[in-house]
């Protein structure tokens, strides 16, 4: 079934991006990054994204209008937070609404931090830290069907995933590259409160169809940032960006850390430098909220999109191509 509203951008009053789709009490909300339209050079750090806070949007069905709920959190309400409120996720768990956000902190290194609110739209009450042990960017999370809650996020680049690979930040760390084995995003699990990580941080291997894990060169196919982990089949799917290929893929596991292995491409390459996802299930359909920047031409001022996954009885995704006509 198409939607009126498919592959059009859900809101034109603010720039959005890396929509976090979700649905609460019958409702989508939509949990996106608030992009600053301002004249700001592009570099491969992202410094042309300084979103400064959160906006939650919502419909009331996918052929409804969307509505912007006014502002969530921002980056004056969190002590530790110096800039780049970047892609956030949010759940449902213990009678509360936890918005989940990565920024950088006052020495200019991405932390993951949490915000509580008793509406799906907030406003959000952030904890008064960081997550300690969290890293990098685009948190994704999964509350597993006993109730566990996993976290999953990590981004390359600008993200400064690859800075960590010693354990502790370094600014000067040299990136996999060739051969060497490419970086998965990283995966803790978080206290039943949301207040800490009760696992360490690891990171997610993803495997080729032999069971190798994938290389750094192999761009088409390694993880670059935005990870999304959603149930098919009691299998745990991990769709991800490819980053400078601008593909959307994704891999299969069963168990929540993996091993995940790579089987194919959700979505083709959209207008814009970034892609970045969320993947859910609506009245038993699928769906794939997303970016782009086909209404703005810049890079740093994106739209949320959605639209409709095909997926076979043994998860096979169809490839969607988002400007193709239907």
């Amino acid at each position: 079934m198409k939607h009126d509203n498919e592959r059009k951008a859900l809101i034109t009053s603010l720039f959005t991006a890396d929509p976090s789709a979700h649905v609460f009490n019958g409702k989508i909300y939509i949990y996106p990054s608030h992009d600053l339209n301002i004249p700001v050079a592009d570099d491969d750090d992202g410094e042309q994204y300084m979103m400064e806070d959160y906006h939650v949007l919502s419909m009331d069905d996918l052929d409804a209008e969307c509505i912007d709920n006014g502002l969530a959190l921002s980056k004056d309400d969190v002590p530790w937070v110096d800039k780049q409120m970047w892609a956030p996720d949010a759940v449902y768990k213990n009678g509360k609404y936890y918005l989940v956000f990565p920024a950088k902190d006052k020495d200019g290194i991405f932390r993951i931090g949490v915000a509580e609110s008793d509406s799906p739209v907030g406003p959000f009450k952030p904890q008064s830290d960081y997550i300690k042990g969290s890293f990098s960017i685009d948190p994704a999370v999964l509350v597993d069907d006993d109730g566990r809650t996993y976290c999953y996020n990590g981004g390359l680049w600008g993200g400064q995933l690859e800075m960590w690979q010693s354990g502790s930040f370094d600014r000067d760390a040299h990136r996999p590259e060739g051969d060497e084995l490419a970086l998965g995003p990283m995966f803790a699990e978080f206290s039943d409160d949301m207040t800490c990580f009760i696992t360490e941080p690891k990171h997610l291997q993803i495997l080729d169809e032999n069971g190798e894990p994938l290389k750094a060169k192999d761009e088409d196919r390694r993880f670059f940032e935005g990870p999304w982990v959603h149930k098919f089949n009691g299998k745990y799917v991990l769709s991800y960006s490819t980053g400078s290929t601008h593909y959307i893929c994704y891999a299969e596991g069963d168990r929540p850390d993996g091993p995940f292995v790579y089987k194919g491409r959700v979505m083709e390459p959209v207008k814009g430098w970034t892609t970045h996802h969320s993947i859910l299930e609506i009245d038993g359909e699928w769906y794939m909220f997303y970016h782009d920047i086909e209404r703005s031409g810049v890079t740093h001022a994106r739209d949320v999109k959605y639209t409709k996954l095909n997926i076979d009885k043994d998860g096979h995704i169809e490839t969607v191509h988002p400007y193709e006509t239907y």
